[in-house]
């Protein structure tokens, strides 16, 4: 178990090592914002309960602006955000993320969207004909809008603010498009809810880098390699109670049979492909 622990944490000692090596060298640098970002990669929390303390619009704006130098498919910006504030709409917005309590309660919900709509109008506007109504066009705004969303987590953790991504964007994505009016060729790819954190909340395991990095070409698993990468997960206490709460008898029929189950993910496939073609992604 010591072994895998130190595998697991291996890429925080190193980065402790190689920030006392820096700073020995260069003193000047204990409070750089570098380090401060390093630091905040490392140790990077979700935070689902927040002060009251107000988000102002001009920091807000601000780390989008900065967030919006991240890398983009043909410099095109293939995003939009939707900034929810007030209650009612994110009363409203509830029900799409299973009613997870930090986006009622949040001062701020960020819902970031794949957005080929605008370079649409620009491109109609400039007596040009867009060709971006296909599935390949969503694949691209996607990755565009997931790319400027982990800027943004990244800048807003040196700030100091507290935030959670929420996966639940795509499960019922329909929900979310009536409620903020989205037009055609946006679609919402992520959220997240904002605050200053009321809590530390917990660092959560990794697998290994050895687990995931394949050399040259892609090295499927054995069953000695899934013990390895695994073992050190699957004994944590929290989720050896996880398995047992649930009456299983290992961590992976917990995600199979109970949170992400095939039944769910085909219901929600379904409404994910409805959404797209409403949306005017795929015909």
């Amino acid at each position: 178990m010591k072994i895998l622990d130190a595998k697991v944490h291996i890429s925080f000692l190193i980065m402790e090592t190689f920030h006392l090596n820096l700073l020995k060298k260069f003193p000047g640098l204990e409070n750089s914002s570098y380090l401060r970002s390093m630091k905040n990669l490392a140790t990077r929390r979700s935070i689902r309960k927040y002060s009251e303390k107000e988000v102002s619009e001009k920091l807000l704006n601000r780390l989008m602006g900065e967030a919006s130098r991240t890398q983009t498919m043909g410099n095109l910006q293939l995003y939009s955000v939707v900034v929810t504030r007030s209650a009612e709409m994110k009363e409203r917005l509830a029900p799409a993320h299973f009613n997870q309590p930090m986006v009622t309660q949040a001062p701020v919900v960020l819902t970031i969207c794949a957005d080929f709509n605008r370079t649409s109008q620009w491109a109609r506007y400039r007596k040009a004909e867009p060709g971006y109504d296909n599935f390949l066009s969503f694949i691209n705004a996607s990755i565009d809008a997931l790319l400027f969303t982990q800027t943004l987590c990244n800048l807003m953790d040196e700030e100091g603010l507290g935030y959670c991504y929420l996966g639940t964007t795509v499960y019922m994505p329909q929900m979310i498009i009536d409620t903020l009016q989205l037009p055609q060729l946006t679609m919402p790819v992520a959220t997240l809810t904002v605050g200053w954190p009321a809590e530390e909340g917990s660092l959560s395991d990794r697998l290994p880098v050895e687990s995931f990095v394949h050399q040259e070409t892609y090295k499927d698993y054995t069953a000695k390699d899934i013990d390895a990468y695994y073992q050190y997960k699957e004994n944590l206490e929290e989720n050896r109670h996880f398995v047992d709460i649930n009456h299983k008898e290992t961590l992976a029929q917990v995600f199979t049979d109970i949170r992400y189950t095939k039944k769910d993910n085909e219901a929600m496939s379904a409404g994910l492909l409805e959404a797209l073609r409403r949306q005017g992604f795929i015909q």
